[in-house]
């Protein structure tokens, strides 16, 4: 078996003894479906088109079946989608009489060109006849057609990152520059944790201020397991977090994320049952971390997560608790699909 920059530079013998898979060489799958669904719905209900007729608007998303996911077979990534649209609009005509309509896409797929793309735009059947319906069908199915390719452009931008992993030849990340102020890090230190990038270790001692807790509960249609390795694996969090993060998944181990505005390090990780944390955000007092705690509880294909979180600054409760929901849960959520 060929050693680290001998031979074939994808088998990482030093970072994977077992060798199973080195750099995603084979066969690997990422299911976006739940994250399509979601982006899709919200970049068509912005949809707005205006004309001498008056305005048109889609005003409802009735239906979105299909699927998406992307795929990489020795280093080279296929991307996959198949989605039937459906939509319901609203004009206003220039004298302010309002009238219904519907929009439907019965063919998008990575198969089909956007050009080629099957889209219908029609009048409720109660509806009278208005130079709006020429308006959605001239300029609305361009519309359409740029969200749904703005959607492709996204799907093959933000999901791609850690599907075809780096190779020995590759140049690597640069590293991170020391501030002046930070806490010189020994050698030792430093290659206990060589493939991340950490500020220094959070200190054992926090600045006393008044201080605040909350809880949170939350279900996963997802087993414990997964839900555990979604919080603690670098390649996950940096998919649902859509941004470059450095997380070093050990029982002592540092985590710093969304550019830097969120660190702390873990404190206790149970798999599959329980992940503790020390945590922070960026625009907290120097030093002061939260203490994070959750606990879950799987039942059989849906696991329920119990958060409990003390030593939140007095004044960052909400903020804090409306973090944790919208770029953990939420973002896990329409991620994955759990």
């Amino acid at each position: 078996m060929a050693k680290w920059g001998e031979g074939d530079p994808r088998w990482i013998v030093e970072e994977r003894a077992d060798a199973t898979n080195v750099n995603n060489w084979h066969w690997t799958e990422r299911d976006v479906s739940g994250w399509s669904s979601e982006r899709l719905r919200q970049l068509l209900l912005r949809l707005r088109v205006e004309g001498p007729e008056g305005v048109c608007q889609v005003t409802d998303i009735n239906k979105l079946d299909g699927e998406a996911s992307i795929n990489n077979r020795k280093g080279k990534l296929i991307f996959f989608y198949e989605w039937q649209l459906g939509a319901s609009w609203q004009g206003t005509s220039s004298s302010g009489v309002k009238y219904r309509g519907t929009l439907k896409v019965s063919n998008l797929s990575d198969e089909n060109e956007l050009d080629d793309l099957d889209i219908s735009v029609s009048l409720c059947e109660d509806q009278p006849s208005t130079p709006l319906l020429d308006l959605m069908r001239r300029t609305g199915t361009e519309e359409v057609r740029a969200v749904l390719g703005k959607y492709i452009q996204q799907l093959k931008s933000e999901f791609t990152q850690g599907m075809i992993l780096p190779t020995a030849n590759a140049p690597k990340p640069p590293q991170c520059e020391e501030k002046k102020n930070q806490i010189k890090t020994s050698k030792t230190q430093i290659s206990s944790t060589p493939r991340h990038c950490f500020n220094p270790a959070p200190s054992p001692t926090g600045v006393h201020i008044p201080t605040c807790s909350f809880k949170l509960k939350e279900t996963f249609q997802t087993s414990a397991d997964e839900l555990y390795r979604t919080f603690i694996d670098q390649e996950f969090v940096q998919v649902f977090t859509r941004s470059v993060a450095a997380v070093d998944g050990r029982h002592g181990g540092r985590f710093q994320l969304l550019d830097g505005n969120i660190s702390g390090e873990f404190t206790e990780l149970m798999p599959e049952q329980r992940i503790g944390m020390r945590w922070r955000f960026r625009t907290w007092p120097s030093k002061h971390y939260a203490t994070i705690r959750l606990d879950l509880e799987g039942r059989g294909d849906e696991t329920e997560l119990r958060m409990e979180c003390q030593g939140v600054p007095v004044g960052e409760e909400d903020s804090t608790r409306e973090g944790w929901t919208r770029f953990y849960f939420q973002a896990i959520k329409q991620t994955f699909g759990y």
